[in-house]
C-alpha cells in the first residue's frame, strides 16, 4: 500500500477515534451499525468484488449473526460477547458449507436466484415458527460483558457510545487486516482469477468450485459477525434482518463505495449510514432519493465513491507533475 494511501487511512481512523470525545453520544451511537455492516461488506465484497459472485441473500448471515447472539447470550445465558462472536462465527460456517456447495455450482444470475430462494426461506423459518423464533417479535439480545467487564456504571447509551463503539473499531481494524491479508494472498489471487475468466484458471489446475466455496465461508463469518453487533446495538433479532430487501442494503453500500476498491464498501457503509439519517429527517421519500444516487452512481460513477476518490488523486498528481520546476 502506498504510503499517502496508508496515512489517509490512519487518519480516518484517528478521525472515527474522536467522534465519541467532540461528537453528542447520538453519533457515536449512529455510527455502531456502520461498524458491524462495514465488517459485513469486508466479507461480501471477497465473494462479489473478488470472487465475482453477486449474492442477493447475503443478509441470512447477518441475521444468523443477530440470532446467535439472543440465544447465546439470551437462552444460554452466556453474556460474554467474545464467546458471542466465536459462536455465530462456527454457526456461520456451519450453515455456509452446506448453502454453499450448493450455491457455488452456478454463477451470475442463477447463483444470485439461488442465494436469494436461501435467503428468503430463512426469514420464513424465522418469521413463522414463532416459539422458536418470536416470529415477528424477534429475539431479545441482552446486554453482555466486552472483555470481561460489565461497565455497569453506564447506561445503554452511554455503553454504545463509549467502550462498545471503541471495541468495534478494533474489531474493524482487524478485521481490515486479516482480510487484506487474505485478498492479498495466494488464495486471493486464485479468486481474482476465477472471476476473470474461470474456464482458463480451471485449466490451470484452479480448483473452481472449492476456491469458490472457500470465499463463501469467509463472507459468511464476517457477515456473522456484522450481524452479532447488530443485534448488541438494537438489543433485538428481528426477521426483517433476513429479508431480501437488507440484501440488496448490502448490495447498495458496496456499489455506493466501489466494489472495486478494497476500502470501497467500507466507505459506502458510511456514507449510507450518514446520508440516510439526514434523508430521514428531511423527507419520507428518502427511499427514492437512495434509489436515485444509486441509479446516477451506477451510470454515472461506476467505480463508487473510491473510483471518484482515486481519480481526484490522480488528478492532483499528474496536475503536480506537469508545474514546473
Amino acid at each position: 500500500m502506498r504510503t499517502p494511501a496508508l496515512l489517509l487511512i490512519i487518519a480516518a481512523v484517528v478521525a472515527l477515534a474522536l467522534v465519541p470525545i467532540l461528537a453528542p453520544p447520538f453519533y457515536a451511537n449512529l455510527l455502531v451499525p456502520f461498524f458491524g455492516y462495514a465488517i459485513a461488506l469486508l466479507g461480501f465484497n471477497l465473494l462479489f468484488g473478488y470472487t465475482g459472485l453477486l449474492s442477493f441473500g447475503h443478509a441470512m448471515f447477518l441475521g444468523l449473526g443477530a440470532y446467535g447472539a439472543a440465544v447465546i447470550a439470551g437462552v444460554l445465558g452466556i453474556r460474554q460477547f467474545e464467546v458471542v462472536l466465536i459462536g455465530v462465527a462456527l454457526g456461520a460456517l456451519v450453515v455456509a458449507l452446506p448453502v454453499g456447495f450448493l450455491c457455488v455450482r452456478y454463477t451470475g444470475i442463477f447463483f444470485g436466484m439461488l442465494t436469494l430462494a436461501f435467503g428468503m426461506l430463512a426469514h420464513s423459518i424465522l418469521f413463522k415458527f414463532y416459539y422458536l423464533t418470536g416470529g415477528d417479535s424477534g429475539m431479545r439480545v441482552p446486554r453482555m460483558r466486552i472483555l470481561g467487564l460489565e461497565f455497569g456504571a453506564y447506561n445503554k447509551i452511554e455503553l454504545l457510545a463509549g467502550p462498545f463503539y471503541y471495541y468495534c473499531l478494533v474489531l474493524l481494524v482487524l478485521a481490515s487486516l486479516l482480510m487484506w491479508r487474505i485478498v492479498h494472498s495466494p488464495f486471493g489471487l486464485h479468486l481474482r482469477s476465477l472471476r476473470d475468466n474461470a474456464q482458463k484458471a480451471e485449466y490451470l489446475g484452479v480448483r473452481v468450485r472449492q476456491f469458490r466455496l472457500a470465499a463463501f465461508v469467509i463472507s459468511a463469518v464476517y457477515g456473522a459477525i456484522g450481524g452479532a453487533i447488530l443485534g448488541f446495538r438494537i438489543g433485538l433479532a428481528d426477521p426483517e434482518l433476513v429479508h431480501w430487501t437488507h440484501s440488496g442494503h448490502l448490495v447498495f453500500m458496496t456499489v455506493l463505495g466501489g466494489f472495486t476498491s478494497f476500502l470501497g464498501p467500507i466507505a459506502g457503509a458510511l456514507a449510507l449510514t450518514l446520508l440516510q439519517d439526514q434523508l430521514q429527517s428531511i423527507t419520507q421519500y428518502w427511499r427514492f432519493v437512495l434509489g436515485a444516487i444509486l441509479a446516477a452512481m451506477v451510470i454515472f460513477f461506476p467505480r463508487g465513491l473510491a473510483g471518484i476518490a482515486g481519480d481526484i488523486a490522480a488528478l492532483f498528481t499528474r496536475r503536480k507533475r506537469e508545474v514546473p520546476a
